[in-house]
């Protein structure tokens, strides 16, 4: 019964991960962008919460309502001044763009608020749980989750049954086709780098709940986001899911056996997809 309980806390754990990769996934199905800075970015999205709890004194769920229009503008003023000239045939430069972003988010966020490590509280509800017969689940990893499931279904509503997500579909297809037919690509980017961004907060409220951060800590959820996109397969936003409750259940059954071989059973899980599938288990257009 250990065994299914550690299961099942790795699939809530995978809900944390989709979060993370859900942005990224997006970001890239539309417009091939690979964005090194995403990690940073939701760590900036905690710290921005944190700034909104600290100045008004407000639960962090309203706070995270609170700055989703923030990281909303933010997105789409990086994508339309930034992003959008760095796209092309070549991706070195959106990746050298996008890594110059995430050396000045973490140095600007060690700046205003120092290396020490912050975490938003929830009071009762962190050690909140709910029992199932012999296994207990907290509130706050099946809020997680259940986010997840949400975010996912309500991007590919977004993509499939919207005049927005239309033009982002056909933009993905053949940008230059689609400005032809009147569709401003430059715009669909914008737009959706600010959805993102927004998906970006809902995991940055959960990041900033559940655990400590720091600055520093950006490159390691970008790592977790990277494999949980890639093992679903580029594109693919069920296929996030599914990747990062792969890594999130590697993870809690290689803590049961070495606490040591937490992180290294997910990365082990990662390589074992690649190999058996390289283009990842659901690729887009597969």
């Amino acid at each position: 019964m250990i065994w299914i309980d550690t299961i099942v806390q790795g699939i809530l754990l995978g809900g944390l991960y989709a979060l993370f990769a859900a942005g990224l996934s997006l970001v890239f199905g539309i417009m091939r962008l690979v964005n090194l800075a995403h990690g940073d970015l939701i760590v900036l999205g905690s710290y921005v919460i944190l700034f909104v709890v600290s100045a008004l004194g407000i639960n962090p769920f309203l706070a995270a309502a609170l700055a989703a229009p923030v990281m909303f503008l933010l997105g789409w003023v990086l994508q339309k001044l930034v992003l959008n000239r760095t796209l092309g045939e070549d991706i070195l430069p959106p990746l050298l763009v996008t890594f110059g972003l995430s050396i000045v988010i973490q140095n600007g966020l060690l700046e205003g608020f120092s290396a020490d490590s912050q975490r938003m509280s929830l009071g009762a509800l962190e050690t909140a749980s709910v029992s199932l017969g012999p296994i207990t689940m907290g509130v706050m990893p099946l809020m997680t989750f259940a986010s997840a499931i949400l975010v996912i279904v309500a991007l590919n509503q977004l993509f499939y049954r919207t005049a927005i997500g239309r033009a982002f579909r056909a933009t993905s297809d053949d940008a230059t086709t689609a400005s032809l037919m009147g569709i401003r690509p430059d715009r669909v980017f914008a737009s959706a780098t600010a959805i993102a961004m927004l998906v970006v907060t809902i995991a940055a409220l959960y990041l900033g709940t559940r655990a400590n951060f720091d600055p520093s800590i950006g490159p390691a959820r970008l790592i977790y986001a990277f494999e949980a996109v890639i093992i679903g397969g580029l594109g693919s936003l069920w296929g996030t899911l599914i990747g990062g409750i792969i890594i999130g259940v590697a993870q809690t059954l290689g803590a049961a056996i070495n606490p040591e071989w937490q992180i290294l059973a997910g990365h082990v899980a990662f390589l074992i997809v690649l190999l058996v599938r390289p283009r990842g288990l659901f690729p887009k257009g597969a």
